[in-house]
């Protein structure tokens, strides 16, 4: 199996999308993480729905849990309020690293040492030519195995 073979079509948002949104997303499709892209369409970052989370819980919980049982349920019930007025762009930290990236033609175990090494819960799958870089889809950890485990029934 090649890269392009495994690739499916996957929710992706630009730096500049509302981060609201991105967390509907994310919400909605019970997606492990968005594909950000760039201003040219390109993989820039994979934003992480545990991302989204970390950005909803005031930092002087994630210092000290014990703090949370002090928040009453009714500003717990109203944490998104926190993504009102951000971009994707504010929700990526200063060090993202660069999502894991496979040429179409990448044999499956190309792809599968890319997500491994990089930890990530998704892969982009792109083609390069002249024109510069072309998303041709994604290929989740979730998705990747479940076509192994089909090949070996």
């Amino acid at each position: 199996m090649r890269a392009r073979d495994l690739a499916v079509e996957y929710e992706t948002v630009g730096l500049d999308h509302d981060a609201l949104d991105a967390a509907r997303l994310l919400a909605e499709n019970r997606l492990p993480a968005l594909l950000v892209l760039d201003e040219q369409g390109a993989p820039k970052a994979i934003l992480p729905a545990s991302q989204m989370v970390r950005l909803l819980v005031p930092g002087y919980v994630i210092e000290d849990p014990t703090l949370a049982s002090v928040v009453d349920e009714r500003h717990a019930d109203r944490l998104c309020a926190n993504l009102t007025g951000l971009k994707v762009r504010d929700c990526l930290t200063k060090t993202v690293p660069p999502p894991a990236v496979a040429a179409a033609d990448d044999t499956a175990l190309e792809v599968a040492a890319r997500m491994a090494q990089a930890r990530s819960p998704l892969v982009a799958v792109v083609e390069k030519d002249k024109a510069g870089v072309r998303l041709l889809g994604v290929i989740t950890a979730s998705h990747f195995l479940e076509r192994l485990l089909a090949a070996t029934s």
